[in-house]
C-alpha cells in the first residue's frame, strides 16, 4: 500500500486551491456564505417571520434577526422532531446530533441537515486531510486505517422518521460504504451505547489492524490506548501500531493531556486540535507548531463575534472578521446550512492569527470563575495545570474548580478536585507552583491574589482515580460528548462530587 503514497499525498492536496482561495479572500467568501443562508432561508417560516426575502445586507440582517440560544430556537426543533419541515431550513431535516457538552441534565437536539452533512462536516474533513498533505506531503497516513472513538447511534421515541444520536454516531452512520475500507472498527462497535463494553471491544478488535491515526475525545482515548497496552503487553502504542502518525483531538484542552500521550506512544507522532461542535465544523489546526486553528469560511456558516462583555445585555453587539482583535474574548454567533440563526454557541474564542485567520477555544460563556473579579477562563487553568504538572513531575487525569466564598473565618479561595495518574510528592508545592501559573496567565488573578487579601492559595483535594468516571456513570453521562466541566462560578458540580465522594466512601 505504501507504493500508493505519492498518488494518494498527490489526490489529496488537490484540494489545496479551493483552501487558499478562501483564506485570501475571507470576507468576500462569508458574505457569499450568507447570501446562500438567506436564500434558503427565506422559504422557512422562521425567514418568513423576520422577512428575509428581502434581506440585503448584513447590517439588515443584523438588525432584524435576534441573537438566539437554544431555548430559543427548541420550540422549532421539537416540530422539526415530530416531522413537520420548512420551519427552519428548506430541506428536509431527519437527522438531529444530540448534545450535551456538561454534566447538566438538559440535551441539546441540533438539526442536521444534507447540506450540513456535505457542505460542512464531510466537506471541513477532507479539508483537514488537504491541510495535512500539504505540510507532510511524503505521509502514509491513507495507507493505513484510521481509528474513530466515536459516539452512540439511537432511534428517537418521538418520530420513526426522526433519528439520533452523538454528532460522531450521526457522520458515521451517513458515510458512504467505501469509507468503512478506511476506517476502524466495524460501525457495530462504533455505535455502541456502554461505554466500558466499547472500550474493550474497540481494543480488541483494533490490536491487529494498521492504524495510522485516531480520531477521538482525549479522555477516552487514553482508556483505551492503556487497555491496549494491557492486553498485548507492550510498553507503548507504537510498538501496537508502528505506522500511527497522527492524533485528531477536540472537544477538551489537549494541554493537560500531551505528556501522557507523548509517554504512551512513545514516539513523535503529529497531534492536530478540530473544533467540531454538532452545530458544526468550525475550524481545524493545520501546522502542528501552531496552536492556532484555522477558521474554516466557506462551509456554510457565516460568523459574527460577541465580545464576551456583551453577554447578557438587551441588545448585544457583535462585530466580524474586519475588526477582530488577537487575544480578545468572543462567544461565536453562527448561521448555519443547519438551520441555525444567529445562534449563540456557548464557547468563547480567541484569535491567534489574522492573517489567516486562526483562533483558539478559550473556554465557555458559562464555564469560568469570576467570584472575586479574577475572570479566570479555562485556557487560564488548563495551562497553569499542565506547568504545575510538569515542574512536580505529576500526570493530571481529570480536574475540577470552584470558589469557596468568604466567610467569618477566611477570605476566598478557588477549591480544586484533581484526579491524578501520578500524584506529587509534595501537595503544597503543587499548589504553588498552580499559583504561580495562573498569576502568570491572568493579571487580574494576580492582583486578587496581591497579598492573600481577596483570594489565599488554592485548595487542592485529591480524589480517587475513576471517581470523575463513575460519577458521570451515576447519573447517566459516560461517555460520548459529555464531560466534567472545568470550572464553575458557583458551587454545584464541586458540592455534588464531594457529596458523591463521601457517599461513595461510605458504601
Amino acid at each position: 500500500m505504501k507504493l500508493l503514497s505519492p498518488a494518494i499525498s498527490r489526490f489529496a492536496r488537490l484540494r489545496n486551491w479551493r483552501i487558499e482561495q478562501w483564506m485570501q479572500n475571507p470576507i468576500a467568501t462569508q458574505r457569499d456564505v450568507l447570501q446562500d443562508l438567506v436564500t434558503h432561508g427565506q422559504f422557512t417560516e422562521f425567514g418568513r417571520k423576520y422577512g428575509m426575502n428581502n434581506l440585503f445586507t448584513i447590517k439588515e440582517f443584523k438588525k432584524r434577526i435576534p441573537i438566539n440560544e437554544y431555548n430559543d430556537l427548541k420550540p422549532y426543533i421539537e416540530r422539526l422532531m415530530q416531522g413537520e419541515q420548512n420551519l427552519l431550513w428548506n430541506t428536509p431535516v431527519t437527522w438531529f446530533a444530540k448534545s450535551s457538552g456538561t454534566t447538566s441534565d438538559k440535551s441539546k437536539f441540533i438539526p442536521i441537515t444534507e447540506e450540513s452533512l456535505q457542505n460542512c462536516h464531510y466537506q471541513s474533513a477532507k479539508d483537514v486531510l488537504s491541510l495535512y498533505y500539504k505540510f507532510n506531503p511524503d505521509s502514509d497516513l491513507l495507507t493505513g486505517k484510521g481509528l474513530v472513538i466515536g459516539g452512540s447511534h439511537q432511534i428517537s421515541p418521538i418520530n420513526d422518521e426522526a433519528q439520533y444520536g452523538d454528532l460522531s454516531a450521526v457522520l458515521l452512520q451517513n458515510t458512504p460504504f467505501w469509507a468503512s475500507f478506511i476506517r476502524t472498527p466495524e460501525l457495530s462497535i462504533a455505535l455502541m451505547d456502554e461505554w466500558e463494553q466499547k472500550i474493550e471491544q474497540l481494543a480488541q478488535s483494533t490490536i491487529q489492524e494498521n492504524v495510522s491515526s485516531i480520531s477521538g475525545v482525549p479522555t477516552w482515548t487514553l482508556i483505551l490506548i492503556k487497555r491496549i497496552l494491557e492486553i498485548t503487553g507492550k510498553n507503548t502504542l507504537s510498538e501496537v501500531w508502528p505506522n500511527l502518525e497522527l492524533y485528531l483531538h477536540g472537544g477538551v484542552s489537549f494541554i493537560p493531556y500531551r505528556e501522557q500521550f507523548q509517554k504512551l506512544i512513545g514516539k513523535n507522532i503529529s497531534y492536530f486540535d478540530l473544533y467540531n461542535a454538532s452545530e458544526g465544523f468550525f475550524a481545524a489546526q493545520n501546522d502542528a507548531n501552531d496552536e492556532g486553528m484555522l477558521l474554516f469560511l466557506n462551509h456554510g456558516i457565516f460568523y459574527e463575534f460577541m465580545p464576551v462583555e456583551e453577554y447578557g445585555s438587551s441588545q448585544p453587539h457583535t462585530i466580524g472578521l474586519q475588526q477582530v482583535q488577537i487575544g480578545k474574548n468572543y462567544a461565536p454567533v453562527i448561521s448555519t446550512n443547519g438551520g441555525l440563526w444567529r445562534y449563540l454557541t456557548g464557547d468563547t474564542i480567541q484569535f491567534t492569527s489574522l492573517n489567516p485567520f486562526k483562533i483558539k477555544v478559550s473556554g465557555r460563556l458559562k464555564h469560568f470563575i469570576n467570584a472575586f473579579g479574577e475572570e479566570l477562563i479555562v485556557d487560564n487553568t488548563d495551562k497553569a495545570i499542565a506547568i504545575a504538572a510538569q515542574k512536580t513531575h505529576s500526570v493530571i487525569n481529570e480536574y475540577t474548580a470552584a470558589p469557596i466564598y468568604f466567610n467569618d473565618a477566611h477570605n476566598g479561595a478557588h477549591e480544586w478536585l484533581i484526579e491524578f495518574e501520578n500524584p506529587p510528592h509534595n501537595l503544597d508545592y503543587f499548589a504553588f507552583e498552580l499559583d504561580c501559573a495562573l498569576k502568570s496567565l491572568n493579571s487580574d488573578y494576580e492582583a486578587k491574589r496581591q497579598k492573600d487579601i481577596a483570594l489565599r492559595m488554592p485548595i487542592i483535594r485529591i480524589v480517587q482515580k475513576n471517581i470523575f468516571n463513575n460519577w458521570l456513570r451515576q447519573k447517566g453521562k459516560l461517555g460520548g460528548q459529555h464531560k466534567v466541566p472545568r470550572l464553575a462560578n458557583n458551587r454545584m458540580y464541586v458540592d455534588e462530587l464531594l457529596k458523591f465522594m463521601q457517599y461513595s466512601f461510605v458504601q
